[in-house]
């Protein structure tokens, strides 16, 4: 933080392993189009990530993310959340995130089913982070230790997204943190 001037967190690093599988796995990153009947693909990822603001929880968008890196996304975050506690955040801010990250574990939550909120523009998946807390792990040679472990939800519009992509998504996402090596290369 003190030679860069930003604070590395848990966001960051999601919204680029997010970024990664949402390329992988389009129809993630996709909305249907009522009007026109249409299945709309995106090649770019614009992801909204829940931030505090004195009127509560707002979900400012990050904009093209996919062309960041970690250190330009958490400084993104910073400037938003800034922007949010300022109550400064527009609604241009705010709209047409093709993808949505919320963090209740920072208020203690296990496991919740995030819910799609398609009022600031169309999206078809929200991904939920939980509270991380130590749990038995079983290693691959049977011992059994404590390990940091977080839980995910992926709530989507099973429209669009079946079962199989979901939780694809969601194994890319896991395979992206618990490796960050991969969030560097990009695999």
């Amino acid at each position: 933080e003190g030679s860069h001037g930003i604070r590395l967190g848990f966001m960051g690093a999601f919204v680029k392993a997010s970024t990664y599988a949402l390329q992988q796995i389009p129809a993630v990153n996709a909305f249907i189009d009522d009007a026109k009947q249409e299945i709309v693909y995106r090649d770019y990822c614009d992801i909204s990530v829940a931030v505090a603001s004195p009127k509560g929880l707002v979900v400012p968008v990050i904009r093209d993310a996919q062309a960041m890196t970690i250190a330009d996304v958490e400084g993104t975050i910073g400037e938003l959340a800034l922007k949010a506690r300022n109550d400064a955040l527009g609604m241009e801010d705010m709209m047409n995130g093709t993808f949505t990250i919320t963090n209740g574990g920072v208020f203690g939550s296990m496991l919740s089913t995030p819910i799609l909120n398609t009022g600031f523009g169309p999206q078809s998946a929200i991904l939920g982070m939980h509270f991380t807390k130590p749990r038995p792990t079983v290693l691959k040679n049977g011992d059994i230790v404590p390990r940091p472990v977080m839980y995910l939800a992926l709530s989507y519009d099973h429209r669009l997204v079946d079962g199989r992509e979901a939780v694809t998504f969601l194994c890319m996402v896991r395979d992206q943190i618990e490796d960050p090596r991969r969030l560097l290369l990009g695999c």
